[in-house]
Protein backbone atom coordinates (compact mmCIF):
# COMPACT_ATOMS: atom_id res chain seq x y z
CA UNK A 1 0.00 0.00 0.00
CA UNK A 2 2.88 2.39 0.75
CA UNK A 3 4.07 2.10 -2.83
CA UNK A 4 0.66 2.99 -4.31
CA UNK A 5 1.01 6.85 -4.10
CA UNK A 6 4.51 6.66 -5.60
CA UNK A 7 3.22 4.53 -8.46
CA UNK A 8 0.37 6.95 -9.15
CA UNK A 9 2.83 9.90 -9.12
CA UNK A 10 5.11 8.16 -11.64
CA UNK A 11 2.16 7.40 -13.93
CA UNK A 12 1.12 11.11 -13.86
CA UNK A 13 4.69 12.26 -14.66
CA UNK A 14 4.95 9.86 -17.61
CA UNK A 15 1.57 11.03 -18.91
CA UNK A 16 2.60 14.71 -18.76
CA UNK A 17 5.89 13.99 -20.53
CA UNK A 18 4.02 12.18 -23.30
CA UNK A 19 1.72 15.18 -23.78
CA UNK A 20 4.69 17.54 -23.97
CA UNK A 21 6.41 15.37 -26.54
CA UNK A 22 3.45 15.80 -28.92
CA UNK A 23 3.15 19.57 -28.42
CA UNK A 24 4.23 21.79 -31.34
CA UNK A 25 7.81 22.96 -31.07
CA UNK A 26 9.26 26.36 -31.87
CA UNK A 27 12.39 26.36 -33.98
CA UNK A 28 15.54 26.16 -31.88
CA UNK A 29 17.00 29.60 -32.58
CA UNK A 30 17.91 32.78 -30.74
CA UNK A 31 15.11 35.15 -29.86
CA UNK A 32 14.80 37.74 -32.60
CA UNK A 33 15.49 41.31 -31.54
CA UNK A 34 15.03 44.67 -33.13
CA UNK A 35 18.02 46.10 -34.93
CA UNK A 36 17.35 49.78 -34.46
CA UNK A 37 19.34 52.92 -35.04
CA UNK A 38 22.22 53.34 -32.67
CA UNK A 39 22.05 55.77 -29.78
CA UNK A 40 24.65 57.91 -31.54
CA UNK A 41 22.30 58.27 -34.52
CA UNK A 42 19.52 59.36 -32.20
CA UNK A 43 21.49 61.88 -30.16
CA UNK A 44 20.83 65.58 -30.51
CA UNK A 45 22.97 67.49 -33.00
CA UNK A 46 23.36 71.08 -33.94
CA UNK A 47 21.24 72.22 -36.85
CA UNK A 48 24.19 72.36 -39.23
CA UNK A 49 25.50 68.92 -38.27
CA UNK A 50 22.01 67.48 -38.54
CA UNK A 51 21.67 68.93 -42.03
CA UNK A 52 24.92 67.31 -43.14
CA UNK A 53 24.17 63.85 -41.80
CA UNK A 54 20.47 63.06 -42.00
CA UNK A 55 19.02 59.87 -40.69
CA UNK A 56 15.86 58.30 -42.02
CA UNK A 57 12.48 59.25 -40.58
CA UNK A 58 10.76 56.20 -39.06
CA UNK A 59 7.79 55.20 -41.21
CA UNK A 60 5.97 53.22 -38.52
CA UNK A 61 4.92 54.90 -35.23
CA UNK A 62 5.47 51.57 -33.47
CA UNK A 63 9.14 51.52 -34.49
CA UNK A 64 9.45 55.20 -33.60
CA UNK A 65 8.00 54.56 -30.15
CA UNK A 66 10.44 51.72 -29.49
CA UNK A 67 13.36 53.91 -30.53
CA UNK A 68 12.16 56.80 -28.38
CA UNK A 69 11.85 54.59 -25.32
CA UNK A 70 15.29 53.14 -25.80
CA UNK A 71 16.73 56.59 -26.39
CA UNK A 72 15.05 57.76 -23.19
CA UNK A 73 16.80 55.01 -21.24
CA UNK A 74 20.17 55.98 -22.73
CA UNK A 75 19.47 59.64 -22.00
CA UNK A 76 18.54 58.89 -18.39
CA UNK A 77 21.73 56.87 -17.94
CA UNK A 78 23.80 59.70 -19.39
CA UNK A 79 22.24 62.49 -17.33
CA UNK A 80 21.14 60.86 -14.09
CA UNK A 81 23.59 57.99 -13.55
CA UNK A 82 25.64 58.57 -10.36
CA UNK A 83 29.14 59.94 -10.90
CA UNK A 84 31.72 57.25 -11.51
CA UNK A 85 29.26 54.82 -13.06
CA UNK A 86 29.78 54.38 -16.76
CA UNK A 87 26.65 53.61 -18.84
CA UNK A 88 26.32 49.97 -19.75
CA UNK A 89 26.86 48.90 -23.31
CA UNK A 90 23.76 49.54 -25.41
CA UNK A 91 21.57 46.48 -25.70
CA UNK A 92 18.95 45.77 -28.30
CA UNK A 93 15.51 45.64 -26.65
CA UNK A 94 13.28 42.61 -26.43
CA UNK A 95 9.90 42.99 -28.07
CA UNK A 96 8.17 42.29 -24.78
CA UNK A 97 9.82 45.36 -23.24
CA UNK A 98 7.70 47.63 -25.36
CA UNK A 99 4.48 46.10 -26.64
CA UNK A 100 2.07 43.21 -26.62
CA UNK A 101 3.89 40.83 -28.93
CA UNK A 102 0.67 39.24 -30.15
CA UNK A 103 -0.34 42.52 -31.81
CA UNK A 104 2.69 42.85 -34.07
CA UNK A 105 4.62 39.56 -34.08
CA UNK A 106 3.41 36.56 -36.02
CA UNK A 107 3.75 32.91 -34.98
CA UNK A 108 7.34 32.77 -36.22
CA UNK A 109 8.35 35.83 -34.16
CA UNK A 110 8.67 38.04 -37.22
CA UNK A 111 7.45 41.62 -37.29
CA UNK A 112 4.21 41.57 -39.27
CA UNK A 113 4.88 44.38 -41.73
CA UNK A 114 2.04 43.35 -44.04
CA UNK A 115 -0.59 43.87 -41.37
CA UNK A 116 1.10 47.10 -40.27
CA UNK A 117 1.11 48.51 -43.83
CA UNK A 118 -2.56 47.54 -44.27
CA UNK A 119 -3.36 49.37 -41.02
CA UNK A 120 -1.30 52.48 -41.85
CA UNK A 121 -2.30 52.87 -45.51
CA UNK A 122 -5.67 54.61 -44.91
CA UNK A 123 -4.03 56.90 -42.34
CA UNK A 124 -1.61 58.13 -45.02
CA UNK A 125 -4.04 58.19 -47.94
CA UNK A 126 -6.11 61.15 -46.78
CA UNK A 127 -5.76 64.03 -49.25
CA UNK A 128 -7.76 62.75 -51.05
CA UNK A 129 -8.62 59.24 -49.85
CA UNK A 130 -8.51 57.73 -53.33
CA UNK A 131 -6.70 54.43 -52.83
CA UNK A 132 -3.31 55.89 -53.75
CA UNK A 133 -0.51 57.41 -51.64
CA UNK A 134 1.06 60.42 -53.32
CA UNK A 135 4.43 61.94 -52.58
CA UNK A 136 2.75 64.86 -50.80
CA UNK A 137 0.64 62.53 -48.63
CA UNK A 138 3.68 60.48 -47.69
CA UNK A 139 5.67 63.64 -46.98
CA UNK A 140 2.94 64.88 -44.61
CA UNK A 141 2.96 61.50 -42.88
CA UNK A 142 6.76 61.63 -42.53
CA UNK A 143 6.56 65.17 -41.20
CA UNK A 144 4.06 64.21 -38.50
CA UNK A 145 6.31 61.36 -37.38
CA UNK A 146 9.45 63.47 -37.17
CA UNK A 147 7.63 66.35 -35.44
CA UNK A 148 6.57 63.94 -32.68
CA UNK A 149 10.16 62.78 -32.33
CA UNK A 150 11.57 66.32 -32.23
CA UNK A 151 8.99 67.53 -29.71
CA UNK A 152 9.62 64.49 -27.51
CA UNK A 153 13.32 65.35 -27.36
CA UNK A 154 12.51 68.99 -26.67
CA UNK A 155 10.26 68.03 -23.76
CA UNK A 156 13.01 65.87 -22.36
CA UNK A 157 15.59 68.66 -22.70
CA UNK A 158 13.19 71.09 -21.09
CA UNK A 159 12.91 68.77 -18.11
CA UNK A 160 16.70 68.82 -17.84
CA UNK A 161 17.09 72.62 -18.05
CA UNK A 162 13.97 73.79 -16.22
CA UNK A 163 15.65 73.99 -12.83
CA UNK A 164 12.69 75.47 -10.92
CA UNK A 165 10.13 73.22 -12.69
CA UNK A 166 7.80 76.06 -13.64
CA UNK A 167 7.39 74.95 -17.25
CA UNK A 168 9.58 77.73 -18.64
CA UNK A 169 13.27 78.15 -19.42
CA UNK A 170 15.11 81.33 -18.52
CA UNK A 171 18.41 82.21 -20.14
CA UNK A 172 20.12 81.69 -16.80
CA UNK A 173 18.66 78.19 -16.52
CA UNK A 174 19.81 77.15 -19.97
CA UNK A 175 23.31 75.74 -20.25
CA UNK A 176 24.99 75.35 -23.63
CA UNK A 177 26.04 71.88 -24.78
CA UNK A 178 29.46 70.68 -23.73
CA UNK A 179 30.95 71.04 -27.23
CA UNK A 180 29.84 74.70 -27.30
CA UNK A 181 31.40 75.41 -23.92
CA UNK A 182 34.66 73.83 -25.04
CA UNK A 183 34.63 75.79 -28.28
CA UNK A 184 33.93 79.04 -26.47
CA UNK A 185 36.75 78.39 -23.99
CA UNK A 186 39.15 77.74 -26.86
CA UNK A 187 37.96 80.76 -28.85
CA UNK A 188 37.19 83.30 -26.17
CA UNK A 189 37.62 86.25 -28.52
CA UNK A 190 35.84 84.64 -31.48
CA UNK A 191 32.38 86.16 -32.03
CA UNK A 192 31.33 83.67 -34.71
CA UNK A 193 29.91 81.02 -32.41
CA UNK A 194 26.62 82.36 -31.20
CA UNK A 195 23.70 79.99 -31.49
CA UNK A 196 23.40 79.46 -27.73
CA UNK A 197 24.02 83.10 -26.83
CA UNK A 198 21.46 85.44 -25.32
CA UNK A 199 20.71 86.99 -28.70
CA UNK A 200 19.57 83.60 -29.96
CA UNK A 201 17.55 83.06 -26.80
CA UNK A 202 15.81 86.44 -27.11
CA UNK A 203 15.02 85.84 -30.78
CA UNK A 204 13.32 82.57 -29.78
CA UNK A 205 11.29 84.38 -27.11
CA UNK A 206 8.37 85.24 -29.39
CA UNK A 207 6.18 86.90 -26.73
CA UNK A 208 9.11 88.79 -25.21
CA UNK A 209 8.48 87.76 -21.61
CA UNK A 210 12.09 86.69 -21.00
CA UNK A 211 11.15 83.02 -20.75
CA UNK A 212 10.80 80.21 -23.27
CA UNK A 213 7.70 78.04 -23.18
CA UNK A 214 7.75 74.60 -24.81
CA UNK A 215 7.04 75.89 -28.33
CA UNK A 216 9.61 78.67 -28.04
CA UNK A 217 12.19 76.30 -26.59
CA UNK A 218 11.56 73.92 -29.48
CA UNK A 219 12.21 76.81 -31.87
CA UNK A 220 15.36 77.66 -29.92
CA UNK A 221 16.70 74.12 -30.34
CA UNK A 222 15.47 73.71 -33.94
CA UNK A 223 15.43 77.17 -35.55
CA UNK A 224 15.26 75.75 -39.08
CA UNK A 225 11.64 74.72 -38.43
CA UNK A 226 10.41 77.95 -36.88
CA UNK A 227 7.75 80.36 -38.11
CA UNK A 228 9.00 83.05 -35.73
CA UNK A 229 10.13 86.08 -37.81
CA UNK A 230 12.58 87.20 -35.11
CA UNK A 231 14.32 83.84 -35.15
CA UNK A 232 14.41 83.69 -38.95
CA UNK A 233 16.04 87.12 -38.93
CA UNK A 234 18.52 85.89 -36.32
CA UNK A 235 19.44 82.93 -38.56
CA UNK A 236 20.10 85.33 -41.42
CA UNK A 237 22.18 87.55 -39.16
CA UNK A 238 24.25 84.54 -38.08
CA UNK A 239 24.96 83.65 -41.72
CA UNK A 240 26.23 87.17 -42.29
CA UNK A 241 28.32 87.06 -39.11
CA UNK A 242 29.98 83.78 -40.06
CA UNK A 243 31.08 84.96 -43.50
CA UNK A 244 31.57 88.70 -43.06
CA UNK A 245 35.37 88.82 -43.31
CA UNK A 246 35.69 92.61 -43.27
CA UNK A 247 33.16 92.98 -40.41
CA UNK A 248 31.01 95.58 -42.13
CA UNK A 249 27.75 93.76 -41.29
CA UNK A 250 26.94 92.63 -44.84
CA UNK A 251 28.30 90.36 -47.56
CA UNK A 252 30.08 91.55 -50.66
CA UNK A 253 30.11 89.31 -53.73
CA UNK A 254 33.33 87.53 -52.83
CA UNK A 255 32.18 86.75 -49.30
CA UNK A 256 28.90 85.41 -50.69
CA UNK A 257 30.61 83.45 -53.47
CA UNK A 258 33.15 81.78 -51.18
CA UNK A 259 30.69 80.86 -48.45
CA UNK A 260 27.07 80.72 -49.62
CA UNK A 261 26.58 80.28 -53.35
CA UNK A 262 27.09 76.51 -53.42
CA UNK A 263 24.65 76.12 -50.51
CA UNK A 264 21.76 78.15 -51.88
CA UNK A 265 21.82 77.73 -55.65
CA UNK A 266 18.93 75.76 -57.06
CA UNK A 267 18.99 75.80 -60.83
CA UNK A 268 15.28 75.09 -61.20
CA UNK A 269 14.20 77.79 -58.74
CA UNK A 270 16.62 80.62 -59.44
CA UNK A 271 17.12 79.94 -63.17
CA UNK A 272 20.86 79.65 -62.68
CA UNK A 273 22.32 78.17 -65.85
CA UNK A 274 25.84 77.59 -67.08
CA UNK A 275 25.51 77.48 -70.85
CA UNK A 276 24.65 81.12 -71.54
CA UNK A 277 27.85 82.62 -70.17
CA UNK A 278 31.41 81.35 -70.34
CA UNK A 279 32.36 83.13 -67.12
CA UNK A 280 32.70 80.64 -64.26
CA UNK A 281 31.11 83.00 -61.75
CA UNK A 282 28.28 84.22 -64.00
CA UNK A 283 25.60 82.04 -62.35
CA UNK A 284 26.73 83.27 -58.94
CA UNK A 285 26.53 86.89 -60.10
CA UNK A 286 23.02 86.41 -61.45
CA UNK A 287 21.79 84.91 -58.20
CA UNK A 288 23.59 87.62 -56.22
CA UNK A 289 21.83 90.33 -58.26
CA UNK A 290 18.45 88.66 -57.67
CA UNK A 291 19.02 88.75 -53.92
CA UNK A 292 20.51 92.26 -53.88
CA UNK A 293 17.18 94.10 -54.04
CA UNK A 294 18.56 97.61 -53.46
CA UNK A 295 21.43 97.03 -55.93
CA UNK A 296 24.08 98.34 -53.58
CA UNK A 297 26.47 95.46 -54.25
CA UNK A 298 25.99 93.85 -50.84
CA UNK A 299 23.67 91.33 -49.23
CA UNK A 300 22.08 92.46 -45.99
CA UNK A 301 20.38 90.34 -43.35
CA UNK A 302 16.94 91.07 -44.80
CA UNK A 303 18.07 90.25 -48.34
CA UNK A 304 19.34 86.85 -47.21
CA UNK A 305 16.03 85.83 -45.61
CA UNK A 306 14.44 84.52 -48.87
CA UNK A 307 17.10 81.80 -49.10
CA UNK A 308 17.46 81.01 -45.39
CA UNK A 309 15.47 77.82 -45.98
CA UNK A 310 18.16 76.63 -48.40
CA UNK A 311 20.88 77.31 -45.83
CA UNK A 312 18.90 75.67 -43.01
CA UNK A 313 16.59 73.03 -44.55
CA UNK A 314 13.53 72.27 -42.44
CA UNK A 315 12.12 68.93 -41.37
CA UNK A 316 9.47 69.39 -44.06
CA UNK A 317 12.19 69.49 -46.70
CA UNK A 318 13.66 66.20 -45.49
CA UNK A 319 10.23 64.60 -45.11
CA UNK A 320 9.50 65.38 -48.77
CA UNK A 321 12.94 64.23 -49.84
CA UNK A 322 12.44 60.87 -48.14
CA UNK A 323 8.92 60.53 -49.55
CA UNK A 324 10.17 61.09 -53.10
CA UNK A 325 12.89 58.49 -52.62
CA UNK A 326 10.50 55.89 -51.19
CA UNK A 327 8.04 56.36 -54.04
CA UNK A 328 10.80 56.07 -56.63
CA UNK A 329 11.80 52.74 -55.08
CA UNK A 330 8.36 51.20 -54.50
CA UNK A 331 6.37 52.63 -57.43
CA UNK A 332 6.35 49.49 -59.60
CA UNK A 333 4.13 50.85 -62.40
CA UNK A 334 5.90 54.26 -62.37
CA UNK A 335 2.72 56.33 -62.14
CA UNK A 336 4.15 58.54 -59.39
CA UNK A 337 2.03 57.15 -56.55
CA UNK A 338 1.74 54.01 -54.45
CA UNK A 339 -1.03 51.47 -54.16
CA UNK A 340 -1.47 49.28 -51.12
CA UNK A 341 -0.24 46.34 -53.19
CA UNK A 342 2.98 48.17 -54.14
CA UNK A 343 3.65 49.06 -50.51
CA UNK A 344 3.10 45.48 -49.36
CA UNK A 345 5.34 44.12 -52.10
CA UNK A 346 8.17 46.54 -51.21
CA UNK A 347 8.24 46.59 -47.40
CA UNK A 348 12.03 46.92 -47.15
CA UNK A 349 11.73 50.49 -48.48
CA UNK A 350 9.60 51.48 -45.50
CA UNK A 351 11.14 49.17 -42.89
CA UNK A 352 14.80 49.64 -43.69
CA UNK A 353 16.07 49.23 -40.12
CA UNK A 354 14.40 46.02 -39.10
CA UNK A 355 15.64 43.04 -37.20
CA UNK A 356 17.47 39.75 -37.14
CA UNK A 357 19.86 37.83 -34.95
CA UNK A 358 23.00 36.20 -36.26
CA UNK A 359 21.16 33.35 -37.94
CA UNK A 360 21.00 31.81 -41.39
CA UNK A 361 17.80 33.48 -42.57
CA UNK A 362 17.58 35.37 -45.83
CA UNK A 363 17.93 39.13 -45.75
CA UNK A 364 14.20 39.78 -45.97
CA UNK A 365 13.18 36.80 -43.85
CA UNK A 366 11.82 39.14 -41.20
CA UNK A 367 8.97 40.16 -43.52
CA UNK A 368 5.74 38.21 -43.59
Amino acid sequence: MARSPVLIYLIVVVFVLLLLSFAPKRPNRPHRRLKLRSAADLSDQTTRDRDRDRRGIPFDPVIADIERRREDREWERAHFLPQGHAPAMEAQPEWEDFMDAEDYINDEERFNVTDRIVLLFPKIDVAPADGFVSSDELAEWNLRQVEKEVMHRTQRDMELHDKNHDGFISFKEYEPPSWARRYHDDNATDDKVGWWKEEHFNASDMDGDGLLNLTEFNDFLHPADTNNPKLIHWLSKEEIRERDKDKDGKLNFQEYFNGLFDLIRKDDVYNVTYESDSSTDAPAKRLFSQLDHNNDGYLSEDELIPVIGDLHPSERYYAKQQADYVISEADTDKDGRLTLKEMIENPYVFYSAIFAEEDDYNYHDEFR
